[in-house]
């Protein structure tokens, strides 16, 4: 049996993916988590063989989570099913160890079939979104200007930012001001829009 593990903060998806997974005569669905922060105790906890996990959710992102995963379970391999298929989520998935990555609108057997691949230990990537991150190229942001921008998210002030992230209001106006450059914007707002639609934060 595969022991899976899925984190899906979605209720109903949640729930739908753990009930079709089920239905496969290999997979022991062994824990099922709606908050990033659950995913690394909940998978001490169970041994799953696969961690599924979306990206975006409640507390630590699907990809941070992954990372700290592969280094405490190097033995689980981590396959991220996300809405958001950005060239940028791909290119960090893979940098954080995930052995696959696929969007939610493939078929059921499609997962499956890839759950079994990533644990055989191939790689199984969706090949749109791959071609899509080959053109799309490096990340171009720091990590300090992902860190400037991300606590620009919900049109904080300088000040606030600086708190938010230890930095002086001057140091901070230089990493948004790179940011905006790089990211061909007019203002950190855009800059931020344009940062999450690539997938770069």
């Amino acid at each position: 049996m595969i022991r899976l593990l899925l984190a899906e903060d979605q209720g109903m998806m949640r729930g739908a993916l753990a009930l079709l997974l089920g239905l496969e005569e290999d997979i022991e669905i062994v824990a099922q988590v709606g908050d990033g922060d659950e995913i690394v105790p909940r998978a001490l906890e169970t041994k799953p063989d696969v961690a599924l996990l979306d990206i975006e959710l409640p507390g630590r992102s699907g990809l941070d989570a992954a990372a700290d995963l592969r280094a405490r379970m190097p033995g689980c391999q981590v396959l991220i099913l996300t809405t958001f298929g950005r060239p940028g989520y791909l290119r960090r998935a893979m940098e954080a160890g995930a052995s696959g990555f696929l969007v939610k609108d493939g078929p059921v057997e499609e997962l499956a079939a890839a759950i079994r691949r990533v644990l055989a230990g191939e790689r199984v990537i969706d090949p749109a979104l791959a071609a899509a991150a080959l053109s799309a190229g490096p990340n171009p942001l720091t990590q300090r200007e992902r860190d400037v921008l991300a606590a620009a998210v919900d049109g904080a002030t300088v000040a606030d930012i600086a708190a938010k992230v230890h930095l002086s209001p001057a140091t901070v106006r230089n990493y948004l001001s790179a940011a905006i450059g790089k990211t061909r914007t007019r203002n950190r707002m855009e800059a931020v829009r344009a940062a999450r639609q690539n997938g770069w934060l």
